[in-house]
């Protein structure tokens, strides 16, 4: 029993002795906000939407001085986009990087930026998304009750199969191409004579590997992440639609915040999208060598206005839905 005892008290001892030193060391301050920010692609090191996704995270945390701690979530860990995009509306998600065209589902007015062959180059597309059109449509989208915090960029969009290259409207005819769910990308392709299968991103892959579709409509960046190379031969520059992406967050959580808070995050989102912008383009110009590399046969569109003139109707068809105020101005500004 005597031994017993002793040895009681010496454990007792050393647990007393280790809760006081652990007492005394400074624990690091848990932070004010945590945002759980979540996107559909990979966290791969050029992933555009994963280049997004640092930037912010490194921005906020900073502009915050560590009130804020934002975790990552790639590869549809928080849910596809628009599972995502709809739980930013409820407030049961923080955040997300999202494909326009997923945005344009719940906000009409965004299917402006996924207008067939519109922007000539990155510099314009972002001189008219950081002036009054950007201005009007993240207006629309709060009102929808999610917060635009950027306009990132995923680079220009390309078309990848197994039939045969896309050098003319010709060729895209007959082709089955997995499309995003949205009424803007099945015209597109419809009015070059493709068949558009509209098809969530987690079924994608699969689906062209198994034969079930012939290819999709990616940026390259995109192609290279996730693996695509693997399940496609053909890699056409038509560069049809410049790819926005958008870091948004959800209204609820953000109204909650303190202004000082706030303007943490509008500041940080708006350095990390000039960065995300930089190195996106970076990787994008250097990422088709790789792709070649990798076995994709590549080639380059030569002529676009072929291209334009089938999809016109486009135009016309989505003119009030986007609002022919914001369509006139984008089309004056990009002439």
């Amino acid at each position: 029993m005597r031994r017993f005892s002793q040895l009681s008290l010496l454990a007792a001892g050393a647990a007393f002795a280790w809760g006081l030193s652990a007492a005394l060391v400074p624990q690091a301050e848990a932070a004010d906000l945590t945002i759980k920010l979540g996107w559909a692609s990979s966290g791969g090191e050029t992933d555009p939407y994963a280049i997004g996704a640092r930037a912010f995270k490194q921005a906020v945390e900073a502009e915050s001085k560590g009130r804020i701690e934002v975790q990552l979530f790639p590869n549809r860990a928080l849910g596809d986009e628009r599972p995502l995009l709809d739980g930013m509306r409820l407030g049961t998600v923080d955040a997300g990087i999202i494909t326009n065209a997923v945005v344009a589902q719940i906000e009409p007015a965004f299917q402006i930026n996924d207008m067939p062959f519109l922007y000539s180059n990155e510099a314009q597309a972002q001189k008219i998304l950081d002036g009054s059109v950007g201005d009007k449509l993240r207006k629309k989208l709060e009102t929808k009750g999610v917060v635009l915090l950027g306009y990132m960029e995923g680079g220009f969009r390309a078309m990848i199969n197994n039939v045969r290259p896309v050098s003319t409207p010709a060729d895209v005819k007959g082709v089955k191409y997995r499309v995003m769910q949205n009424p803007v990308y099945i015209s597109m392709f419809s009015s070059l004579g493709g068949n558009a299968v509209p098809m969530a991103w987690a079924e994608t892959f699969t689906a062209v590997q198994q034969g079930a579709i012939d290819g999709l409509e990616i940026p390259p960046t995109v192609i290279d992440q996730n693996k695509l190379f693997e399940v496609t031969k053909y890699l056409s520059l038509t560069n049809h639609t410049y790819s926005v992406i958008d870091l948004l967050m959800s209204k609820r959580v953000f109204d909650k915040q303190p202004d000082d808070l706030k303007k943490a995050i509008v500041k940080a989102a708006a350095e990390a999208t000039k960065q995300q912008r930089a190195a996106s383009l970076a990787a994008s110009q250097s990422v088709i060598s790789t792709l070649e590399s990798k076995g994709m046969k590549v080639n380059k569109v030569a002529e676009i206005a072929p291209f334009r003139e089938s999809v016109k109707p486009v135009y016309e068809q989505f003119k009030t839905s986007i609002g022919p105020d914001i369509m006139e101005e984008v089309l004056t500004a990009v002439k």
